[in-house]
């Protein structure tokens, strides 16, 4: 199985490990979608005569699920063939979303195809037919039908995971649904037979729920990427790493992964600077980090310089109190952009406090137990900060 993976990459796909190149994910969606089309056709061809020769509504049904199969294969090829045009005018950010397009089409396919097998198998329960019988030469073909779907399963599987595709992954999952459904199907005729039990529609709907499920799961991970998704915490912790590298750099804050399609991103971060530096020169390394993650992420990188004070004794520990009142491993509270503008009367202390997304109190709940906790540490401050919530948090 492997091998013939390896043969026809070797065959579909130049520079198989450039996987950010948009032309190369092209290639490996191109060949999933030639190979699907064409066990598909193979497979339905095979499936339906099994089908008229059993008069098993059951097998005919898998027989057009995969025709529709087939339609998937030419659904993700189209994807990734639009997935990789360059950008133009009306998109300027390219066009590879598509492939997640391509992944929820997938995943509506398979939900019509679960429905429409529901409403025959639920005909076939109400009126069986007791003229259902099996063949050697149907068996053949539905067992022969198994190993080939699960070839694809796996096929398409490495594919998604090589590529990190989550059509490809819509398109493995598919596999894996007719090669439970089929299994079913022929085991639903091998008990038909022995004991003359009118379990086909019954079976059938069994096959049709599994489907359905599996539609409603791809169609939520296809979906999830186009309504936007949090980044990867190994990418977020790369990046971070990769700017911290900086020596003038002393932290990073309000990290935004902007996706525009597998290997199309746009990077964009608050970067603090001491406050003391010269301005040319942190502009310079400033713009050196951005080429860096450029460079090595095959993205676009915009960073905003924050100055903070890195030598002021009272902000410093200032900031420290504030962070052990307001901050700890429960709530997973943080803050950021620390200033201190010092008054005759009172001074007041400017910050951004970062809460999670899952928190239940509402921002005024937060900002009024924030403001009790720091009048405990002088009644002189005044708290003025902006609560907002993570883009990166998993």
């Amino acid at each position: 199985m492997f091998v013939l993976i390896k043969l026809l990459t070797r065959l579909f796909v130049k520079n198989s490990d450039d996987i950010k190149n948009p032309e190369v994910r092209a290639a490996y969606g191109n060949m999933s979608g030639i190979v699907g089309i064409f066990l598909n056709l193979c497979l339905f061809a095979a499936k339906l005569t099994a089908g008229i020769v059993s008069a098993s509504i059951s097998v005919v049904a898998d027989a057009f699920n995969n025709l529709s199969d087939a339609g998937s294969s030419v659904v993700t090829f189209l994807g990734f063939k639009l997935a990789s045009r360059p950008a133009d005018k009306e998109h300027p950010f390219g066009h590879g979303r598509y492939e997640y397009v391509a992944g929820l089409g997938i995943s509506v396919v398979i939900l019509l195809v679960g429905i429409e097998l529901l409403k025959s198998s639920i005909g076939k329960i109400f009126s069986p037919d007791s003229s259902t019988e099996i063949t050697l030469v149907s068996a053949c073909i539905l067992v022969a039908s198994v190993v080939v779907k699960l070839w694809m399963y796996f096929f398409n599987k490495i594919l998604s995971k090589k590529i990190n595709s989550s059509a490809l992954k819509a398109t493995s999952l598919d596999s894996l649904t007719d090669c439970v459904a089929t299994t079913i199907v022929l085991i639903g005729l091998v008990i038909s037979n022995l004991t003359g039990l009118m379990i086909d529609g019954y079976l059938g709907a069994a096959v049709a729920l599994f489907i359905l499920f599996t539609g409603v799961s791809t169609f939520k991970e296809s979906l999830s990427p186009l309504l936007g998704n949090p980044p990867d915490a190994e990418f977020v912790s790369d990046i971070k790493d990769t700017v911290m590298q900086d020596d003038m750099i002393v932290g990073i804050h309000d990290l935004i992964v902007h996706d525009y399609g597998p290997g199309r991103c746009i990077i964009s971060l608050h970067a603090e600077i001491p406050s003391n530096e010269d301005i040319l020169k942190a502009h310079d390394s400033i713009d050196l980090i951005e080429k860096t993650l450029e460079r090595k992420f095959n993205c676009m990188a915009t960073i905003h310089m924050d100055p903070i004070a890195t030598d002021d004794e009272y902000t410093l520990n200032l900031k420290d109190k504030v962070c052990r009142a307001l901050c700890d491993d429960d709530n997973g509270f943080s803050i950021h952009d620390f200033r201190v503008v010092k008054g005759d009367t009172h001074t007041n202390i400017i910050f951004d406090l970062v809460v999670p997304h899952g928190i239940k109190q509402s921002k005024d709940e937060i900002r009024k137990t924030a403001k009790e906790k720091i009048r405990t540490i002088d009644p002189k401050l005044i708290p003025v900060m902006h609560i907002e919530k993570s883009f990166t948090e998993q």
